[in-house]
């Protein structure tokens, strides 16, 4: 029913992108001032962050989506973007660059630890790539939190504060500013900022997935030695994917650092990998549209789970199960849903179905032929 009520809706559209593209324009504009009236400023916090996690997912999802390389550890180039826009732009070594030199350091020096995390992982595959990314990305973390003493890098557990904001000339976005005559303050601010980083990231990877190094990638994710038959240098494409998603991280941690004004290594913990990880199977690897709703919803949910403990106290006048716990089971039972009815993800691409449908009519096949040398 729905369905039907959307297709001529859908073909309308179609007809007439730039239509589509200005309302999407119009609605991500006001979305702020949507949310803030509706939900209270905190929640335009929250859309901040989804859109800095869009920006990570999309960042891994050129690495496990397109080259189907598993990256367990990509948490680690989040943090490396976020400590160096912390050393350069607060009182913690003296120096307050401005972000438009930090940011490109920092997906600089993320790409170069890509390739250091590439290179000698080059002939692993699965399961074993997986292990020996979740180790670079805790010794990154291990690192973070012990190089305090004899020199003092990253200040230890207790992190580095009092970091510098966002700055375009006087104009500060980690203070309320009047635009126009309308009032905006610090998430409205660093919620166009952020949209801007988000749509430059998607244009970049829908691009890159259309490029001739897109199509490198998936014939490596489908088959590595066909590929390099082919006369695909996997080696240098491989390297290359761990490098662009790792500067994606990169900027990502440098916009975190100077949202927060705070960071320390416990904002860098293997759960927010595995996060980022599951945001991309949800919506659907591969695919940017599907990546990007894997991350609002994972995003979204766990801040509007937070308020299970009211609503049992509501309901039942105690907290009978913790609210942290309870958030953590309905996660995964929802994740066990998906992998049983929508293995491709709520979004997934068109191939990924073919893909999906294929295996489906293969393993009925065999399973046919089982039944048949039986009887």
């Amino acid at each position: 029913m729905v369905a039907r009520l959307l297709t001529p809706l859908n073909r309308y559209f179609r007809a007439r992108p730039w239509l589509a593209f200005a309302l999407l324009a119009v609605f991500l504009a006001v979305l702020p001032f949507i949310v803030g009236a509706g939900f209270g400023r905190g929640w335009v916090r929250v859309l901040d962050f989804v859109l800095l996690y869009i920006i990570l997912a999309i960042g891994l999802n050129i690495v496990v989506g397109y080259a189907g390389l598993l990256d367990l550890g990509y948490i680690a180039f989040y943090a490396l973007g976020a400590y160096l826009f912390a050393w350069l732009g607060s009182p913690h070594f003296g120096l307050h660059l401005p972000f438009w030199v930090i940011l490109p350091l920092g997906a600089l020096l993320a790409g170069l630890f890509g390739v250091l995390l590439g290179a000698p992982t080059l002939r692993l595959r699965g399961d074993y790539l997986a292990i020996v990314t979740l180790g670079f990305g805790e010794i990154i973390r291990i690192f973070l939190n012990n190089l305090n003493a004899p020199v003092n890098i990253t200040n230890g557990p207790q992190g580095i504060n009092l970091i510098d904001p966002i700055r375009l000339g006087d104009f500060s976005l980690g203070s309320t500013q009047a635009v126009f005559g309308i009032t905006l303050y610090s998430p409205y601010l660093y919620y166009y900022l952020f949209l801007a980083f988000t749509l430059a990231t998607v244009f970049i990877a829908m691009r890159l997935q259309d490029s001739r190094i897109g199509r490198a990638w998936a014939a490596i994710r489908e088959d590595e030695v066909a590929a390099a038959a082919m006369g695909v240098n996997t080696r240098n494409v491989k390297l290359l994917a761990f490098a662009m998603g790792a500067m994606f991280g990169g900027v990502a941690g440098g916009l975190f650092a100077s949202f927060q004004g705070f960071i320390s290594p416990e904002s860098f913990h293997l759960l927010e990998s595995i996060m980022i990880l599951c945001m991309i199977v949800l919506g659907g690897m591969g695919h940017i549209p599907g990546v990007i709703l894997g991350a609002v919803l994972l995003t979204v949910l766990p801040e509007a789970l937070r308020h299970l403990g009211d609503w049992q106290r509501a309901w039942l006048g105690e907290v009978v199960v913790d609210p942290s716990d309870l958030r953590m089971l309905l996660f995964g039972f929802a994740l066990v849903l998906m992998m049983i009815y929508r293995p491709a993800g709520l979004i997934p691409s068109r191939q990924r179905k073919r893909e999906l449908a294929a295996e489906d009519g293969v393993a009925e096949q065999e399973q046919a032929s089982l039944y048949d040398t039986r009887a």
